[in-house]
């Protein structure tokens, strides 16, 4: 998940345009989602996803991560979280709208690779709230936004953790991983 260093993950309209991207990360991202074989979104997230993802190697200016990370995004178990699709059906996707914690605290003790979540702000304090996230892996921007949706919201306890990985990239990206110490 992209950050401002003031801990924003978009402006107050959900202006992301001050995310810094370069192939750099994307390799790194790659490395993540080669360790996962599900992805948990929020309705907005997964929406811009499903608009982008399925057909982005077929681009004629495709890039490496546009056909590498088509090609997870394809094959990858989807759970979206939404009471506004709840009711919808797809390959590969399951829509989820009520008993949330108990779903992911069930999800995460089934076999497999790890869950990823890109983006949905919204999915990352509800998960916070009820301590269901195992790790952060973050890419801090270099910017200040002063205001907008927050990275961290609703939480009431201290949540330890400990620092895994720190890397600085090209484009001026800090690239953090922390583990939730349990």
């Amino acid at each position: 998940m992209h950050t401002s260093l003031d801990g924003f993950v978009a402006g107050p309209k959900g202006e992301m345009d001050w995310i810094k991207l370069d192939d750099e990360m994307f390799d790194l991202v790659g490395e993540f989602t080669d360790d996962a074989d599900t992805a948990l979104y929020g309705r907005n997230t997964y929406e811009m996803m499903e608009y982008y993802w399925p057909t982005a190697s077929e681009k004629p200016n495709a890039t490496k991560h546009d056909i590498q990370h088509s090609a997870w995004y394809k094959k990858v178990d989807k759970v979206v979280l939404s009471r506004s699709l709840a009711n919808k059906q797809l390959n590969k996707t399951t829509f989820i709208s009520e008993h949330i914690p108990a779903f992911i605290k069930n999800l995460k003790k089934q076999e497999g690779k790890n869950i990823l979540i890109f983006g949905s702000p919204t999915v990352v304090h509800l998960l916070a709230q009820h301590n269901l996230i195992d790790e952060y892996r973050l890419f801090i921007n270099p910017v200040i936004l002063g205001q907008g949706i927050p990275l961290f919201a609703g939480i009431h306890e201290r949540i330890p953790l400990t620092a895994v990985s720190t890397k600085l990239l090209s484009c001026g990206v800090i690239a953090v991983h922390h583990n939730v110490d349990r």
